[in-house]
């Protein structure tokens, strides 16, 4: 048995068992994958895939064993290569990260500008997507670290830590009559026409939460991804807004928008920086998370990486 054939059987299981798919992501031929599965089939002794004629059908139970131990090796030897970079090219390399669009934005703009003068050699290179397409960008070692929020904890492939937490604010045309109060109901939010977030993004599950507790049903005419284009259409006068609190921060005292927290109603949301559990992390890894959070540091995502930490207290 060998690393090629490792390959080529979890490939075949992320590509929904199509051979073909497999082939072209792993610039190879389709017989040329049937046979290398065929012939570690044959060196364990027992069937990985169930098939129907030539085609895969299904993965069979002792194959779900074997894809479980593929994992941990074909994890490992990553781990090898990247031991071997960052012991011989300690400060040059590439850190990818996934991250959502209001994180990548409003956030981390200043922790990426710090670790590019710390290591200019390290390119950085970033994904933004949902948290859970953030999740799966970390299991399928598409990205080095992860940062989105609470639904990061979900997935038991990968390590969280609480980096620090946020709430949600009121944004508003400043001659809108809800801009003269300093503390906003949810029953006056009901009565708005509002303009938020897609339901897969930056907290907005609490925000549904919120109304549903009080039996509210909230009157969302627009929905977006990305906290700009909200602003956007709040100015146009299509509604009032609910962003991150990092979305606003930037934003002129006396613009053209106001803005009220809303951490009163909505409660308060936790960015969580997650990473693939077993990976090895690199130098500027550990680095560029401690200059994301004061509470992050070496030695405490060592244990964490390591079992040997749980959650702390924000």
């Amino acid at each position: 048995m060998n690393l090629h054939q490792f390959r080529f059987v979890q490939e075949a299981a992320r590509r929904n068992l199509n051979l073909t798919e497999t082939a072209k992501a792993l610039y190879t031929s389709q017989p040329g994958v049937s046979k290398a599965i065929l012939e570690l089939e044959e060196e364990l002794g027992v069937d990985i895939f169930s098939r129907h004629g030539k085609r895969l059908r299904s993965i069979t139970e002792p194959g779900r064993q074997v894809l479980k131990s593929i994992e941990i090796i074909m994890r490992e030897v990553g781990n090898l290569k990247r031991i071997g970079e960052e012991y011989s090219k300690q400060d040059v390399g590439t850190l990818s990260i996934a991250t959502t669009h209001t994180q990548a934005r409003y956030v981390l703009p200043g922790p990426v500008t710090q670790l590019r003068k710390q290591f200019p050699q390290v390119n950085i290179s970033l994904h933004q997507g949902s948290p859970d397409q953030v999740a799966k960008m970390l299991i399928d070692e598409t990205a080095d670290v992860g940062l989105a929020t609470e639904s990061l904890s979900q997935f038991e492939e990968l390590v969280t830590l609480p980096a620090y937490e946020w709430q949600h604010v009121l944004v508003m045309r400043a001659e809108h009559p809800l801009a003269q109060q300093e503390r906003i109901h949810l029953e006056q939010l009901a009565a708005e026409p509002l303009v938020s977030y897609h339901p897969s993004f930056t907290g907005r599950t609490r925000i549904d939460r919120a109304f549903a507790q009080r039996q509210l049903k909230p009157n969302i005419v627009l929905e977006a991804i990305d906290s700009d284009v909200i602003k956007t259409y709040v100015r146009l006068g299509l509604g009032i807004g609910i962003v991150a609190e990092m979305a606003v921060r930037e934003d002129p005292p006396s613009g053209e928008l106001v803005w009220r927290p809303l951490g009163h109603l909505l409660g308060q949301n936790v960015a969580r920086i997650a990473f693939k559990r077993g990976a090895y992390l690199r130098n500027y890894v550990y680095s560029f998370a401690e200059l994301l959070s004061d509470r992050l540091n070496r030695t405490l995502l060592q244990r964490a990486m390591n079992g040997e930490a749980s959650d702390y207290d924000l």
